[in-house]
């Protein structure tokens, strides 16, 4: 199997659905999963609907429409009453009619080209009596009815034989083309007016060898010519004794009637004459399922390399999706980063303007002989000293327009006392340069907060 192309998931499904069936051909369990997607179960049921003589889904609406049967004498193998296996030459007993001599075998010639051209004449004679509206014209209005009123009579009695079809002449061709299975057709007449139709019932279709061939190896579809349905299919499939079975299979991609048996015979020559046609046309069907599994597979391995080519698609966009995010997020981070640069460089503006405008709020630096001066040494951060006089009457607030206006200072700051450590003033609580006076000390002269003579204070950066 794994030389089919199947994958191992799907070689265990064909084995189980040849165990749950019984059929031999694994290659026939294997169309028929295909078919079916590989569901098991649908597949199983169509199959007991197939065994049980009901149409499948292939075939579930009446109104199905029939492929073209093509009924050509040239493909057909044909099969009388007066060959062998035949019920006439049974009944003439083991030396029959099979010549003994020169002259019998001449005899038997003859007979067999006149039983032929007879065949042929009454063939055309009844074509022309059709044609000129010697049988009246039949409209079929329940198709169905027809072949489930003749399976009901034929039961009731004839109770042993082979399943029978459960639908229409259209649904039983759509499913023999659909399962690749020989369909065998079946017409006859009034059996308590035709001895040879009772016979062949009661004794031919009514042994089990037979049986269980037709049942293995065929759909088995019946009707009575009597009615509309049966009267429409006897016109097509031309019948010209009873009873009548005609075997239809695919043949080059079309239904072909391959085989025709007229009269009665004995189930025994009935399976060889079965087996004949089988035999003789199951290369064609062999070769529809090679070429439907082919394209199964074919469709198959399309679907799976579009898939694929989907799926890579996707991937691809999906990359490229992940690249855009990839530099949208450069791209943020880089306006996040040139945003805190201009806010920066927006805020070092501001602050130098700052210290343009409040520099004129500095105060004067009084003499040094002057009373009442302090002299203040101020420690910035980076360890440089600034010395200044101030007034002790200046305030707190003139002391940072002093320091925020150095170019030494730093931005944002705190001034202290070194010991008792003190917070005479800090930007984390008010930023006078931005117009906050809230700060308790801000407006406090340097004789209010304690600053005598000579004082050293320190100026510790906020932002370090």
């Amino acid at each position: 199997m794994e030389a089919d192309g199947l994958t191992n998931e799907q070689t265990e499904k064909v084995l189980q659905f040849q165990d749950l069936t019984g059929i031999d051909d694994m290659n026939r369990c294997r169309d028929v999963l295909i078919r079916h997607s590989w569901d098991i179960e649908v597949a199983f049921q169509e199959h007991l609907n197939i065994r049980e003589g009901r149409p499948t889904m292939f075939a579930a609406s009446t109104d199905v429409r029939a492929p073209t049967v093509i009924n050509d004498r040239f493909l057909q193998q044909v099969f009388s009453a007066n060959m062998p296996g035949g019920r006439t030459i049974s009944r003439v007993g083991p030396a029959g009619p099979v010549p003994r001599n020169f002259t019998g075998f001449v005899g038997y010639v003859i007979n067999f080209v006149f039983q032929y051209f007879y065949s042929t004449f009454s063939s055309i004679v009844s074509a022309f009596v059709n044609f000129g509206g010697g049988n009246e014209q039949r409209i079929v209005t329940d198709p169905l009815g027809d072949v489930m009123k003749f399976i009901r009579e034929y039961y009731e009695r004839y109770p042993e034989h082979p399943v029978f079809y459960q639908g229409t002449y259209a649904q039983a061709l759509n499913d023999a083309k659909q399962e690749l299975r020989f369909l065998i057709v079946y017409l006859h007449k009034d059996p308590t007016k035709n001895p040879d139709v009772d016979t062949f019932c009661r004794e031919t279709l009514a042994s089990p060898s037979v049986i269980e061939y037709i049942n293995t190896h065929t759909l088995l579809w019946g009707c009575d010519v009597s009615s509309p349905e049966g009267y429409r299919v006897m016109q097509s499939i031309t019948v010209r004794n009873f009873p009548l079975m005609a075997m239809i299979s695919l043949r080059a991609n079309r239904m072909t009637v391959v085989g025709r048996f007229e009269g009665d015979c004995t189930a025994e020559g009935l399976l060889r004459r079965l087996r004949a046609v089988v035999a003789a046309n199951e290369v064609w069907l062999s070769q529809a399922r090679a070429d439907r599994l082919e394209r199964n597979f074919t469709q198959t391995l399309r679907r799976q390399q579009d898939l694929a080519y989907e799926q890579s698609l996707l991937a691809d966009e999906e990359k490229e999706r992940q690249k855009q995010r990839e530099l949208d997020a450069v791209r943020q981070q880089q306006e996040a980063v040139e945003q805190e640069r201009r806010a920066a460089e927006l805020r070092k503006e501001n602050i130098a303007r700052q210290k343009i405008e409040l520099a004129r709020f500095v105060p004067t630096e009084p003499p040094v002989d002057v009373m009442g001066s302090i002299a203040v040494v101020f420690k910035l951060p980076s360890g440089k000293r600034l010395e200044r006089r101030f007034r002790e009457t200046d305030t707190i607030l003139e002391v940072y327009y002093f320091l925020f206006c150095h170019p030494d200072s730093p931005d944002e700051f705190e001034i202290t006392t070194n010991f008792p450590k003190r917070v005479l003033y800090s930007n984390a609580d008010c930023n006078p340069a931005e117009g906050c006076f809230t700060n308790e000390n801000i407006n406090k002269t340097l004789r209010d907060v304690g600053l005598k003579n000579r004082e050293v204070l320190f100026v510790n950066d906020l932002e370090a």
